[in-house]
């Protein structure tokens, strides 16, 4: 996308320069609040007046009934009433920037716990950090106390502030309308509706600022999460969740062009393929949703699991979570109204004052067209939602396990015996999602069929007594068969390259290969991308260790066509595979 480059390079340098520095201070303005996350606090204090449906299916019913376009649509138009919520903005206006929109966040969590008669607790976090001027500053969050006590957190958020082109101009206008007034009215939207119930987990409902700013305010939680040892299982967040219209430019993996229209599609971003949690944890959430919403859905959507962790050159607030080792995702409406690189001849609203609730086409003084499509809002939310309530349960996982496949047929091994209702087996080959997801009882005997060739990750999951699944355990790859080795029949074969994962993909995928053990002076490694013609696309240089090695290829969007792809050890060809763009 045009001016892209320019635009990374600025927030790359942003990050360094901010990485001289540390949130300092951080601290809970509730001392309730932090107990709370600490589990030390009895929760027959917190028994709710609505009793929580225990099929997840039903609870997913019954959040989808109280879920309100409506009042998400109030939330926007008056965080966009704040005229800018800039970090760096008035932070002492009772009507007009970042202070204002954060106390009024803030009082809305307050609302709800009254609503609850106390049973919902809102904080700030504060934190000390010089950014666009001002020195200290607050995120807004609201806890929700889990029926077990220091059994598990999980988290779901959104950014408050917004910016123009100029990173710290606090005197233009930033209603940040897509970017981000939709994530934070999702979160409260979320925090009204599931404060009535009570889960095993305790669940956040987080509004950070500082996002625009190097990701500042998430990394404060994120160190707060670590420092005080809260044992934080998933991380959901929510950035340009609202908007269904594609800008002439959009970071990809994104949009058609111009003026498509998408509002049956999201985009759930991870980092990692094989064996990473924060994958696993974007599969659990799509699995959820075919599952507990799907059957029942006014509207089907379709949940899009990106190979990348978010789009080229930009980042979100899920990513402090991540690098602080705690699996974390995010979910960006299947289209953008820009690429935010704001360079000459960008007309699209991202990062502009132009980012706005709509436009007023007759001429009366209202917003009659919209940019946000508020019914679509609601569904997305409802996907976090119901994914938030299901992980929330805290079902045990199962024992640790073995995987073997002889063909077609998988074999699956535990180390001690399965005290799950039952358990759920994720199988995995060339997609971002998981081929199959079998349902088996504990003392299952049957071999499970899987891809008879090529690799194949398995990955596990408990099931209690009303069928909701822990999250999945982490992936491992099942057994091959030296036949299986690309290349060679030859069971010493030291490394086998794997076909691309997803295949065919649109704007990344993953190349992998396995090295049983590392060669002597195997020298220099890279992977070689040629198109059929043999033109040399890219050399991607890896450093090669043992067990399973993984480089993230992104061609860019917008690329149809075969590829191949080697992989050179110390100058010699071990393998060559083919892949398709299908975008």
């Amino acid at each position: 996308m045009k001016y892209l480059l320019p635009q990374c390079f600025v927030f790359l340098a942003l990050l360094s320069l901010q990485g001289l520095q540390a949130q300092t201070n951080i601290l809970s303005t509730s001392p309730l609040a932090e107990q709370i996350l600490l589990g030390n606090y009895d929760p027959n204090n917190y028994l709710p007046a609505t009793v929580t449906p225990s099929l997840p299916a039903e609870l997913a019913l019954e959040l989808q009934s109280n879920i309100s376009a409506d009042s998400l649509k109030a939330y926007i138009l008056r965080l966009s009433e704040f005229g800018t919520r800039n970090s760096g903005s008035d932070t002492l206006s009772a009507s007009m920037g970042i202070g204002a929109a954060r106390r009024w966040t803030h009082q809305k969590f307050v609302e709800f716990g009254v609503a609850r008669e106390g049973r919902f607790i809102p904080s700030y976090l504060q934190f000390d950090l010089p950014i666009c001027g001002v020195n200290q500053h607050r995120n807004i969050f609201a806890v929700l106390p889990g029926s077990n006590p220091g059994s598990g957190v999980v988290l779901v958020e959104g950014h408050i502030d917004s910016r123009c082109s100029v990173l710290c101009d606090t005197a233009c206008l930033a209603e940040g309308v897509e970017d981000n007034a939709t994530g934070t009215a999702l979160v409260l939207e979320l925090a009204r509706v599931m404060s009535q119930y009570q889960f095993p987990n305790t669940i956040v409902f987080l509004v950070t600022i500082a996002e625009e700013q190097g990701l500042l305010g998430a990394e404060a939680f994120a160190d707060y999460v670590q420092q005080k040892n809260i044992p934080l299982r998933a991380v959901l967040n929510n950035d340009v969740i609202g908007g269904i219209l594609c800008g002439e430019t959009s970071s990809p993996p994104s949009c058609p062009g111009l003026n498509d229209v998408d509002s049956t599609s999201v985009r759930l971003f991870s980092a990692g393929s094989f064996n990473s949690r924060s994958k696993q944890l974007a599969r659990f959430i799509k699995l959820q949703y075919q599952e507990n919403l799907l059957p029942t859905a006014p509207v089907p959507m379709e949940l899009r699991i990106m190979s990348p962790e978010d789009r080229t050159g930009r980042g979100g607030d899920h990513i402090p979570f991540r690098e602080h080792g705690y699996p974390a995702m995010r979910f960006t409406s299947a289209n953008e109204h820009g690429d935010a690189s704001n360079g000459p001849g960008y007309e699209d609203r991202q990062h502009t004052s132009d980012d706005v609730l709509g436009v007023d086409t007759d001429g009366d003084g209202a917003v009659d067209s919209f940019f946000v499509d508020f019914n679509y809002l609601a569904r997305n939310a409802l996907i976090n939602g119901n994914a938030l309530a299901v992980a929330a349960r805290s079902v045990a996982l199962p024992p640790n396990f073995t995987a073997k496949r002889s063909g077609a047929q998988l074999t699956l091994t535990f180390d001690s015996p399965i005290d799950t209702h039952t358990i759920r087996v994720g199988v995995r080959s060339l997609l971002n999602d998981w081929d199959t997801v079998f349902t088996i009882s504990p003392a299952f005997s049957d071999e499970l069929s899987c891809k008879p060739t090529g690799p194949v990750y398995v990955s596990v999951a408990g099931v209690d007594a009303w069928g909701a699944e822990s999250l999945f355990s982490v992936e491992k790859i099942a057994t091959l068969s030296s036949t299986e080795i690309p290349g060679s029949a030859k069971p010493e074969a030291n490394i086998r390259l794997f076909q691309n994962r997803p295949n065919p993909f649109d704007e990344a995928t993953w190349i992998s290969f396995w090295v049983n053990e590392l060669p002597a002076n195997a020298g220099s490694a890279l992977i070689q991308i040629v198109d059929l013609q043999g033109k040399l696309i890219q050399n991607i240089p890896v450093s090669l260790k043992q067990g399973m090695n993984e480089v993230l290829y992104t061609h860019g969007y917008g690329v149809r066509g075969t590829f191949a792809y080697t992989l050179v050890v110390g100058g010699t060809t071990v393998e060559t595979r083919q892949m398709i763009f299908a975008n």
